[in-house]
């Protein structure tokens, strides 16, 4: 008998069953949505939260880890992207989606967590135990092994080219947007380095949530009284927002669960509310919202056109949008009507109303904060799909408010070609004399960095709302 016949025979380690983490297991779930359905981590991260506390798997922390993994994940995907690039030895499309996101997740556990960093190896190859298999976990537990070797700054040392050599790349990499729209973003915002980096910053920053206490239906002394002061904030500018704190939950708010009071972004109640205060020449009796849906706007222009006795049509081309519009307004103290009509061939005669709220559809550069996913959706492309119909329906604003009667245009987006390139057109085609610019800046009350007008750009940096930007204009003939 040989030596190696007469040794006892090692019994290999029992095979242990992978534990499902239900925090990752949620986090990981939210972000196949948002690749393989081309969800939003905003709608679709709620209801799997909301299911994971009827099965009392989650607590509050639970919950706020699991938001913090996925929204943080979307954010850094460009840069985490770079950083599992250099330590692969295959193109990046060639890694399997669901590895991509479990590598991610790992990844912004170990640079964008405090975490510790034997925690955040281990729990992302037992996710991907669960949802990969053994073989793959392995090919993670390596990859998250040689992350590990270096914090976020070193790695950006390592994957960003130089800013002298290339600022826009330099920019892309280290705050993670596609090189177009940091081009983009710069071009609008002017300026030098410490601006856009400001504002790209900004960008990555999970932002307040914000409530709207609807007017006539509810004040924000009567939320802030409700939350108290430990709980809530008033808004920065607008008479009618209220900032909630980190963890803040809207639909325990009596006012909000009944419809007096909604989440809206301060920037988007700004731009309603310069619209409705803008200076008229002759009657206010007749209100257009010409792009209504989801409702936000339309529901506080309802509630100031009530108070003046004045009526609210709102428009909104998708029927299950006018849904969401009339459920936004069910309830107003005073008379308006929600209908279903393409704003670019609409029912209703020239010349009928005094003020005409036209919120185009574009891009969503200026909601990054809210919707990150989207700077990785979208194509420069886009804007020319945009550009015919958001031109189509600043005209049809103009002919439908009255000679001495107010539009305000406005966007989501900050992009040039989204907002001052669209005016200028159209004022041009609409015929010189007709239609005239105001100063929007004076019905933006106590709100600083307004630029040189006459049109509005708010700013995620400057001003802590969305990049929401409003031209208002009155026709003269």
């Amino acid at each position: 008998m040989n030596e190696q016949s007469r040794r006892p025979r090692q019994q290999g380690k029992p095979y242990r069953r992978p534990k499902k983490d239900p925090v990752r297991m949620l986090a990981f779930d939210a972000l196949r949505a948002v690749d393989e359905r081309d969800a939003y981590a905003n709608l679709v991260l709620p209801p799997l939260l909301r299911k994971a506390r009827e099965k009392g798997d989650f607590d509050g922390r639970d919950a706020a880890l699991a938001t913090e993994l996925v929204y943080g994940t979307l954010r850094r995907q460009g840069t985490y992207d770079a950083v599992i690039s250099a330590c692969i030895d295959r193109p990046l499309r060639e890694v399997d989606p669901p590895v991509l996101d479990v590598l991610s997740l790992g990844a912004h556990q170990l640079l964008g967590t405090r975490i510790p960093t034997h925690a955040a190896v281990s729990a992302s190859v037992e996710l991907a135990r669960v949802v990969l298999g053994d073989g793959r976990a392995k090919f993670v537990n390596a990859v998250l092994r040689k992350i590990a070797q270096h914090d976020l700054d070193g790695w950006i040392e390592q994957v960003a080219p130089p800013y002298d050599e290339d600022p826009e790349d330099h920019l892309a990499v280290v705050h993670s947007h596609p090189r177009w729209i940091v081009s983009a973003l710069w071009d609008s915002l002017g300026g030098g380095r410490a601006g856009i980096e400001d504002l790209l910053e900004a960008d990555n920053e999970r932002p307040e949530v914000t409530l709207v206490a609807r007017p006539g239906r509810s004040t924000a002394d009567e939320i802030l009284g409700a939350l108290g002061d430990e709980n809530a904030l008033p808004g920065r500018w607008s008479p009618y927002a209220v900032r909630l704190s980190e963890g803040g939950e809207p639909g325990a708010i009596d006012a909000v669960r009944e419809g007096r009071a909604g989440v809206q972004d301060e920037g988007s109640q700004l731009v309603a509310l310069a619209l409705a205060n803008a200076p008229l020449d002759g009657p206010d009796k007749a209100w257009l919202d010409g792009c209504a849906g989801p409702g936000g706007k339309a529901a506080m222009l309802a509630g100031l056109a009530a108070q003046r006795g004045a009526l609210l049509l709102a428009s909104e081309k998708q029927p299950h949008r006018a849904g969401l519009v009339a459920k936004a307004l069910a309830g107003n103290p005073g008379p308006y009507q929600v209908i279903a009509a393409d704003g670019t061939r609409p029912p209703w005669r020239p010349g009928t109303f005094d003020r005409v709220l036209m919120d185009v559809p574009c891009t969503g550069l200026g909601a990054l904060r809210r919707r990150p996913e989207a700077r990785w959706r979208r194509r420069p492309d886009d804007l020319d799909g945009f550009a015919p119909l958001q031109r189509g329906l600043l005209r049809t604003a103009l002919d439908s408010v009255r000679v001495g009667g107010v539009v305000g245009y406005a966007t989501c987006s900050p992009h040039l070609a989204e907002t001052r390139a669209v005016v200028d057109d159209v004022l041009k085609q609409h015929g010189g004399g007709s239609a005239e610019l105001l100063d929007a800046r004076p019905l933006f009350p106590g709100v600083p960095a307004l630029g040189d007008g006459p049109d509005v750009q708010l700013w995620p940096h400057l001003h802590g709302t969305d990049a929401m930007y409003l031209a208002l204009i009155r026709r003269t003939a």
